[in-house]
């Protein structure tokens, strides 16, 4: 018994150990999902110089870009669950020097493919970090409200670095060369491994029996033909069977991954998860939630260039609010979530997001930049109430042995999500936008037919007609684009209005508490009583 109480007295000195030193834990964890964030979006301004230095093909060009995001969505839900296995803070080191090395290679790259494959190195290296954060966080901070402040930090370093992203990238394509975008990251991660390595916990979940190997490399090959498809969907190429065929196959693996783990005596992912009203319903609202809005910030992004004729730094300048806001209720959240509890925060945080698209709605062709700025400060702080509430209640009521199963799979919705919203509202918009240039006066009908691909092909096609006919069409499209937008904006509210009926599945207050160690015994209530008791007393608690 004195063995046992002493074990419990060292298991206690530990958690107060770790208890003091959580919050340094976190500012390691927000340093590398800044930097993972930022590599995210900092690539986008430097395809230009990019393309005029290696001289990719189109098709490289399309994987210079999106390989990064598509293998990392694919191995989220691998790595996610190694951590919960091997050590959560070992695969976070392992990708901090994968992602190091990736930079080092990317900066150099000579040729198209060597920065492909650098890429896709990156990716590697962000899906082994990004569910990692996740579930150590879920680890540290077992208090639910002290976890709750800890997510809205977290959350809102990530808006930081999503927007710091393209400023940045323009600050240093201005005066150095485009590898340079990738050689930020090797200092930040020379620095991060030593010092997470002194500070972040180890922890891991209590599985037994062996990792599945055969069900991870199912559940990557699933997302990748999933993920894929679904971004050649957003690209308007539904009838190739370059994009049906890797859809279907990543379906049909997906479903076949599920029922694998519902057999296997040892699953990767615990799907009984998704029977608990909260933990399904958090996941479906991340889902919802990205897929009403990535796309549409996508569309905004091209209004206020090509319809309001802003440069790109005006563009992100714009848009700023949007992350300013962003941050402010990730900030609140904590206090937000304890005041209000899961259902009505993240119901309102839906309600209020469909505000925001419907007061966007009056933007028309001349720039209200009164206008432009409270729908996007209305829209950044509903997006991030509704996304910290869901991601909060979706890690609270995953088990802590399958945090990192369950970080990974909150993570897959956002991405899949996103791609989704991509494909679904690009298609809403190219819908309302083309049938209004079919009848141009002046304009031929193959220009017409050319115009109608983009708002951008059509500057160009007028820029090539000239004259009245030119003007015309120009005029004609931007006018188009204006409806489509509207039209977009209208269906993207909806989907947020259903979001906050699907919200109403989520609890309606908080549960406060600080969780039991995984070693720690449940007492009968007598015997729990007692033991509360003896330490007020400064007696041990028993422990198995």
């Amino acid at each position: 018994m004195s063995g046992t109480t002493t074990a419990a007295v060292r298991q206690r000195r530990r958690a107060d150990q770790t208890g003091a030193s959580r919050w340094l834990v976190l500012v390691v964890l927000c340093a590398s999902l800044l930097l993972v964030a930022l590599d995210a979006t900092v690539l986008h301004v430097a395809v230009p110089a990019v393309t005029e230095d290696l001289r990719p093909g189109a098709v490289e060009l399309l994987w210079i870009v999106d390989v990064y995001p598509l293998v990392c969505a694919s191995l989220l839900i691998l790595f996610g669950t190694l951590g919960d296995r091997v050590g959560r803070r070992r695969v976070l080191l392992l990708g901090y020097g994968l992602f190091g090395v990736a930079s080092a290679v990317a900066a150099s790259a000579q040729s198209a493919e060597t920065l492909i494959l650098a890429r896709a190195l990156l990716g590697v290296g962000g899906a082994m970090i990004m569910p990692a954060t996740l579930s150590i966080l879920r680890q540290v901070f077992p208090d639910r409200r002290e976890r709750a402040l800890a997510i809205g930090i977290w959350s809102a370093v990530a808006a930081v670095g999503a927007a710091v992203g393209p400023l940045l990238g323009g600050f240093l394509l201005e005066h150095f060369w485009w590898g340079s975008v990738f050689l930020i990251n090797i200092p930040l991660m020379l620095v991060s491994l030593p010092v997470g390595r002194m500070l972040l916990p180890e922890s891991r979940g209590e599985h037994d029996g062996p990792w599945d190997v055969t069900g991870a490399l199912t559940a990557a090959a699933g997302l990748f033909g999933t993920v894929l498809g679904v971004k050649r969907l957003g690209g308007g190429e539904a009838a190739s069977p370059f994009t049906l065929l890797p859809l279907l196959a990543g379906v049909a693996l997906l479903l076949l991954f599920v029922r694998r783990q519902r057999r296997h005596p040892h699953p990767l992912v615990d799907l009984r998860m998704f029977r608990r009203p909260a933990f399904s319903t958090s996941v479906g609202c991340i889902v919802l939630a990205m897929l009403a809005l990535v796309g549409l910030e996508l569309i905004a992004a091209q209004y206020l260039q090509l319809v309001l004729g802003l440069s790109p730094l005006q563009t992100g300048l714009r848009l700023l609010p949007l992350t300013v806001a962003a941050m402010a209720a990730g900030l609140a959240g904590a206090r937000m979530l304890r005041r209000f509890g899961p259902r009505r925060m993240v119901c309102a945080g839906f309600c209020l997001t469909a505000v925001a698209v419907l007061t966007l709605t009056a933007m028309g062709g001349g720039d209200d930049a009164a206008l432009l700025l409270a729908g996007f400060v209305l829209l950044g702080f509903g997006l991030e109430t509704t996304l910290f509430g869901a991601y909060e209640s979706m890690l609270s009521e995953a088990p802590a042995e399958g945090a990192g199963g369950a970080a990974a799979i909150g993570e897959t919705s956002y991405q899949l999500g996103a791609g989704i919203g991509i494909a679904l509202l690009g298609s809403v918009m190219n819908a309302a936008y083309a049938p209004g240039l079919r009848a141009v006066p002046g304009v031929p009908r193959p220009a017409s037919a050319a115009a109608g691909h983009s708002l951008g092909e059509a500057y160009q096609v007028a820029g090539r007609l000239g004259g009245t006919a030119g003007a015309a069409l120009r005029r004609a499209a931007r006018d188009s684009f204006v409806h489509g937008l509207h039209v977009t904006l209208l269906v993207s509210a909806g989907l947020l209005l259903l979001g906050a009926v699907m919200a109403l599945r989520l609890p309606r207050v908080m549960s406060c508490g600080e969780e039991r160690s995984p070693g720690e015994v449940e007492l009968p209530a007598p015997r729990e009583a007692e033991a509360r008791a003896g330490a007020a007393a400064g007696k041990p608690r028993v422990t198995a």
